[in-house]
């Protein structure tokens, strides 16, 4: 039981469940946002333009016996859902092109690291700089190392 608490632990701590939960916390919030306006803004005006009135409950719905179909609700929830998925594919593509970004900079520090290390002459191998005999080979490394 111990382990399992433990790797539960590990789990949890690690970084992406860390960005779910608070991503999906903020999308709770944002969600209330986007319901609040398409319910209490949006609603009423495809009343007003569906010839209902002021009142949310008539235009574009429809009474049968006791039972209502409300089209502007369903209208209203497609609107929510295309908002919400509007802003989450903003988000995922900045996030992308912030993640390509810092790769881009992290491969160009790599290349510029790597093209600076000295190398000796004889075994082409990494030594230190100012170095005048490789660790590796031995061989004399004239002048001192030299980058290539």
């Amino acid at each position: 039981m111990k382990k399992f608490m433990e790797e539960f632990k590990a789990f949890i701590m690690r970084g992406n469940v860390m960005d779910m939960a608070v991503g999906v916390i903020i999308g709770g919030a944002f969600t209330a946002i986007v319901t609040s306006l398409t319910t209490d803004i949006i609603q009423p005006l495809i009343a007003i333009l569906s010839g209902g009135g002021t009142e949310v409950s008539t235009g574009m719905d429809i009474t049968v016996g006791s039972n209502t179909i409300s089209f502007s609700s369903f209208i209203s929830s497609v609107i929510n859902f295309l908002i919400i998925a509007l802003i989450v594919f903003c988000l995922v593509k900045s996030i992308s092109k912030l993640q390509s970004a810092a790769d881009a900079l992290m491969h160009k520090e790599k290349e510029e690291e790597e093209a600076t290390a000295p190398t000796c002459p004889h075994c082409l191998e990494e030594v230190k700089e100012g170095a005048t005999r490789c660790p590796h080979c031995g061989g004399e490394i004239p002048g001192g190392a030299k980058a290539k």
